[in-house]
């Protein structure tokens, strides 16, 4: 008999229990019809079973529905603030044209470009899904912009970053003096860290702006090899390579390091390094070659000591470095043109880097290859 005996026998008398299963239940549907005038459905899920019909799954598709709205109404924002995505205004020619690839905060007349500089520069190991707009190439690509800008007369390079890999570096260099050779006057302003890589990018500016307190300097070369043969001695994993060249697998998380190995990885700093000494000579004349000598040994110091020493010009934040690109462009009270926009689209790339920084493939990827930068590291 059904665990329900106590409530048939409340329902039919004591012979409930002799009763076959069928028809106690036949009895039950024609006595809840009866009594409330309702499908015996309702009798069943009110005594605890599933409901199997289609209203037992209403909350379901009622959250389907409300999470495709808000998917939608976040990529209508997105879309809305995505730097890129701009009207089209007609030509003389009856053609259209593109506006500058970013927010704009004021385009009527000449201004500064505000473009900013975060985190660590390097390029994305792979495509990501959610486009993190501080990568090199997409600096890179801002600076471009607004050296093909008319109404830009200056840019301002908003810089908090502790430096990032050799290439993407000199990449946002070599930038920066085509800007300038284009006629834009550039100023680099440093927040928090300006630190290595960040310092040489600096290098191309005209004038540097820094507070008291930044932390600058670190000039120098840093490349870090990880090895994880202790690791996969104690899980019983080897991995055996097979080259066409002694050489072939230099830097190789999986086996020590060999001392001829050293010898060509330290050459290949030294190389890296002395490009860096050259970038900061011939952007920081000022400095004598005794301070030069000795503030670039990979030590970092305050904007205060740079100030005192010649690596920055001025000391002073945002409104300081707004006013000497205004200066420098022949600009009275110079207004910003160009910012990008911040915010939501900042907010998707955030979360979706933490969701792939997770990954263990991602991570095993970065110890075991090995990388050159111009970063602070601790």
């Amino acid at each position: 008999m059904s665990e329900n005996t106590d409530e048939l026998k409340e329902i039919f008398g004591p012979d409930a229990e002799n009763m076959p299963q069928k028809a106690w239940e036949k009895k039950l549907e024609e006595n809840e019809k009866t009594a409330t005038g309702f499908p015996a459905e309702t009798a069943v899920a009110s005594s605890g079973k599933k409901d199997p019909s289609p209203k037992g799954r209403g909350g379901f598709w009622f959250f389907l529905l409300l999470l495709a709205f808000c998917i939608s109404a976040v990529c209508g924002v997105y879309l809305t603030v995505k730097p890129g995505v701009s009207c089209p205004k007609a030509t003389s020619e009856g053609g259209t044209s593109l506006s500058l690839a970013s927010t704009k905060k004021d385009t009527s007349g000449p201004g500064i470009a505000w473009i900013k500089v975060r985190g660590v520069i390097a390029e994305e190991d792979s495509d990501s899904l959610w486009g993190n707009p501080s990568t090199a190439s997409a600096i890179s690509k801002r600076i471009r912009e607004a050296a093909k800008n008319k109404e830009v007369k200056a840019i301002v390079l908003d810089i908090n970053s502790p430096g990032g890999t050799v290439a993407s570096v000199q990449d946002i260099y070599s930038e920066i003096l085509n800007a300038k050779e284009q006629g834009k006057k550039v100023v680099a302003l440093f927040r928090d860290v300006a630190a290595s890589g960040a310092f040489y990018i600096a290098m191309a500016a005209d004038q540097i702006v820094a507070e008291p307190g930044t932390i600058t300097g670190s000039v120098g070369v840093i490349m870090q090899v990880g090895n994880v043969v202790g690791l996969f001695n104690k899980l019983g994993v080897q991995v055996t390579p097979i080259t066409s060249g002694k050489y072939k697998d230099i830097g190789s998380a999986y086996r020590p390091m060999t001392e001829a190995e050293k010898t060509i990885l330290q050459d290949m700093v030294n190389d890296t390094y002395s490009q860096f000494f050259a970038v900061v000579k011939a952007g920081r004349p000022k400095v004598t070659p005794s301070d030069l000598e000795e503030y670039t040994d990979g030590r970092v110091f305050t904007g205060q000591r740079a100030y005192n020493l010649g690596f920055i010009d001025k000391l002073g934040g945002e409104e300081t470095a707004r006013l000497l690109a205004g200066e420098l462009a022949g600009l009275k009270n110079p207004k910003i043109i160009t910012r990008k926009s911040e915010g939501l689209r900042e907010l998707l790339f955030s979360f979706g880097s933490s969701v792939e920084s997770k990954n263990l493939s991602k991570q095993l990827q970065s110890i075991s290859t090995p990388r050159v930068s111009y970063l602070w590291v601790q």
